[in-house]
C-alpha cells in the first residue's frame, strides 16, 4: 500500500518530499498555495522526478492546489515512448491532472545533444505551462544534481554564477521553474519510490561515462568522498547555497547599471554628442561603465551581449570587451560570440568646449 493509502507512520523522506513542496511553491507564490493554483511536474519516469510528483501529489489529492505533469519524450532511444506512456500513467495514477506527454525534435547543434535535448525540453515545458495557465514547472533536480553542477563549472573555470549552481526558484524565457528537492539527496527520492511503490525508469545515459556529466556522478563523485571523507557533495552544494544568492544580487545590480549606461547613451545620441545607432544595436555609455565597479561592469556588459542576440560570454572575449570598454584595450571592433560585434564610439564634440557629452558609447552591432 502506498504512503497516501496507508494510516501509519509516514516515511521520513515523503514527509521530507511533500514539506519542500509547499514551501517551495508558497515561497514562488509569496502566500500559501490556494485551490486554483495550478503547477506541473517535469516527470521523466526518473526516481528524482517521480518522487517529486508523489510529493505534490498528496496537496493535489487534498485540493491544496492543482498539480499536472508533463512528459517530455526526447525520441533519442529506442522505446522512449514506451517509457514516456508509463511515467504518465503513474503521473494519472498518483492523482496528477492534467497530464500531457509531448514528443519533441531535438535539432543538433553546436553545444552538443545534452544543449540540445535541454533546449528542445525546456520549450516543450513553455508551451505546456503557458496552455495550461500553469504558475509554475516543477524540475526534479536534487542536491547531488546540485554538487555536480557545482563540480562541473569549477572544472571549467566558471564565476560565481556558475557556482552558485542552480537555483530553487528562478524564470527561464517567462518559464518559472522551481526546484523543491534541491536539499534532499538522491538517495531519498529513491527511497520515497520505494514507500510510494512507484516504478521508476533508470535512463540508460545517466550511466553512460562518455556524458561528462554521468562521469562526474559515478567516478569524480565517487573518488572525492573516498579520498576526503564523506560529504563532499553536501559541502558542494552549501556552496552553491552561499553563492547563489550572491550571484543574484550581482545579476540584479548589473542589471540596473545596463539600464543606467543605455539611458545615458540613448541621453548622449539624442544631445548630437554621440553618433545615433541602428535600432537593432544596443549602445552603452562608456562614461558609466567606467565609473562602475569592474565586476558589475562586466556582468552588466555580459548581459549586454546577449540582449543584442549573442551568446554567453567566455572569460576571453569578455577580458578584450572590458579592455574596450575601459579604453586600455585595441580599438575594436571586439568579436563576440554570437555574431555580435562592440565597437568603441568617440563622442561628438564639434562646437562643444566642456565635457559635457561624456566619453562616448558602446555600440553592440549584430553582425550576423
Amino acid at each position: 500500500m502506498t504512503q497516501f493509502g496507508r494510516r501509519g507512520r509516514l516515511h521520513p523522506q515523503v514527509a521530507a518530499a511533500r514539506r519542500a513542496v509547499e514551501n517551495c511553491l508558497t515561497d514562488s507564490l509569496g502566500r500559501p498555495p490556494q485551490p486554483e493554483d495550478l503547477v506541473l511536474v517535469a516527470l521523466s519516469g526518473g526516481p528524482d522526478s517521480l518522487a517529486l510528483a508523489a510529493g505534490a501529489a498528496h496537496f493535489a489529492r487534498r485540493r491544496h492546489f492543482r498539480v499536472g505533469a508533463v512528459v517530455v519524450d526526447h525520441q533519442l532511444q529506442p522505446g522512449s515512448a514506451r517509457v514516456a506512456e508509463r511515467a504518465a500513467e503513474q503521473a494519472r495514477a498518483l492523482g496528477l491532472n492534467p497530464v500531457d506527454v509531448l514528443p519533441v525534435t531535438v535539432e543538433r547543434g553546436d553545444d552538443g545533444p545534452e544543449a540540445a535535448a535541454r533546449t528542445a525540453r525546456y520549450a516543450a515545458l513553455r508551451r505546456a505551462a503557458r496552455n495550461h495557465g500553469a504558475h509554475a514547472v516543477l524540475l526534479g533536480h536534487t542536491r547531488d544534481d546540485q554538487a555536480e553542477t557545482v563540480l562541473l563549472g569549477l572544472a571549467r573555470g566558471s564565476g560565481t554564477r556558475s557556482l552558485g549552481g542552480m537555483a530553487r526558484i528562478s524564470t527561464r524565457d517567462s518559464l518559472r521553474l522551481l526546484r523543491p528537492l534541491l536539499d534532499i539527496a538522491r538517495e531519498a527520492t529513491a527511497a520515497v519510490c520505494e514507500a510510494e511503490q512507484l516504478e521508476p525508469w533508470i535512463d540508460p545515459t545517466n550511466t553512460d561515462e562518455t556524458f561528462l556529466r554521468a562521469k562526474v556522478r559515478h567516478t569524480v563523485l565517487p573518488m572525492l568522498e573516498r579520498e576526503l571523507g564523506p560529504g563532499v557533495a553536501a559541502s558542494l552544494a552549501r556552496s552553491a547555497a552561499i553563492l547563489g544568492p550572491d550571484a543574484e544580487l550581482l545579476d540584479h545590480q548589473a542589471q540596473r547599471l545596463l539600464e543606467e549606461a543605455r539611458d545615458r547613451a540613448r541621453d548622449e545620441m539624442e544631445a548630437g554628442c554621440a553618433p545615433r545607432l541602428a535600432p537593432t544595436c544596443v549602445g552603452l555609455s562608456l562614461e558609466v561603465l567606467q565609473e562602475a565597479p569592474a565586476p558589475l561592469a562586466r556582468r552588466a556588459l555580459a548581459a549586454a551581449c546577449v540582449e543584442a542576440g549573442g551568446e554567453a560570454v567566455s572569460f576571453e572575449r569578455m577580458e578584450a570587451l572590458a579592455d574596450l570598454a575601459a579604453g586600455t584595450g585595441q580599438a575594436g571592433p571586439v568579436q563576440m560570440a554570437g555574431k555580435v560585434a562592440v565597437y568603441r564610439r568617440r563622442p561628438i564634440r564639434t562646437g562643444r568646449k566642456d565635457n559635457s557629452c561624456g566619453r562616448g558609447i558602446l555600440e553592440l552591432r549584430p553582425s550576423g
